[in-house]
């Protein structure tokens, strides 16, 4: 053991795993980084640097297309977070505060958009839009299509479970005392969930909503499946211009979609983390 640190002297095996560990780091990180910085190249060759320069990003916000896509990107993540949020805490107080037949059935189907791949899921909601559209057509003549309704309703479907994971994970964490305690006090069903409950468990509720948030803007496979004309978000446009051959613009937007997809989901952590052990003021002011 050192007599400076206190600390002992770290293996051969020690010092092999440190290595092994910083090498898998600078395998996954590494393309981020020569992304970043290529973002800022003022050549058109997107491989060959030249000179810094923010071209790129005054193009992104020049181009109509891009702006368009980012503007569904926003209304759908607006819709999807809203309704999965509501849905999401509601279906984690079902099933944390309550017994009810067919729980357990419920508890299962409700992972399964987060456990089944990606693809399948956009397969079967292509299945049921298109069934449902030609049963609407034919039952009552009214012929939907495909769009920034179908995407919404698409990322409510996957986003509800995330929110109910994150949100029943903070009821866990509730003594249900409190509650009970509320409810002696002769506070309602109501009272006892807005003045209690709420409080506690909302920085998981903000969680839950960054999470799908994030999840909404920056998913590509379900959308492409059941977008429609004029409906394009930002993430499949991207996917679009990949295929028809990588230019300094796509870095460019790439970057924006990352520092925006970081910053969410570090809000979302500081959410979770800054609110344990907090109480909400009425109690301490009771206290």
């Amino acid at each position: 053991m050192s007599v400076v640190t206190g600390l002992r002297p770290k293996s051969p095996a020690e010092r092999l795993l440190a290595t092994n560990s910083w090498l898998v780091f600078a395998f996954f990180y590494a393309p981020i980084v020569v992304l970043v910085v290529f973002s800022f190249n003022a050549n058109e060759n997107v491989g060959i640097w030249t000179e810094p320069s923010l071209r790129w990003y005054r193009e992104v916000f020049r181009d109509e297309a891009v702006m368009g896509a980012l503007r569904n990107s926003l209304i759908v993540a607006a819709i999807s977070t809203t309704v999965a949020t509501i849905l999401g805490t509601m279906a984690a107080l079902a099933l944390e505060r309550f017994r009810f037949r067919g729980q357990r059935v419920y508890d299962g189907l409700l992972y399964l958009p987060i456990i089944i791949p990606e693809v399948t899921m956009a397969v079967m909601l292509l299945l049921f839009f298109a069934q449902g559209f030609q049963w609407l057509d034919g039952a009552i003549g009214w012929s939907p299509t495909f769009g920034i309704g179908t995407i919404s309703l698409s990322h409510i479907a996957f986003n509800i479970s995330f929110v109910t994971v994150v949100v029943r994970a903070r009821l866990g964490q509730l003594d249900p005392r409190l509650e009970e305690a509320a409810a002696d006090l002769y506070a309602t069903r109501w009272q006892a969930f807005r003045g209690i409950t709420l409080p506690l468990i909302l920085p998981g509720v903000a969680g839950g909503a960054l999470l799908a948030l994030t999840l909404s803007l920056d998913d590509v496979v379900i959308t492409n499946f059941v977008a429609g004309p004029g409906s394009t978000t930002l993430p499949v446009y991207v996917f679009g211009l990949v295929r028809r051959g990588v230019t300094p613009l796509i870095n460019a937007v790439s970057v924006i979609m990352l520092a925006a997809s970081m910053v969410l989901v570090a809000v979302s952590f500081g959410f979770q983390r800054g609110s344990r052990g907090r109480v909400p003021e009425s109690m301490a002011e009771d206290g």
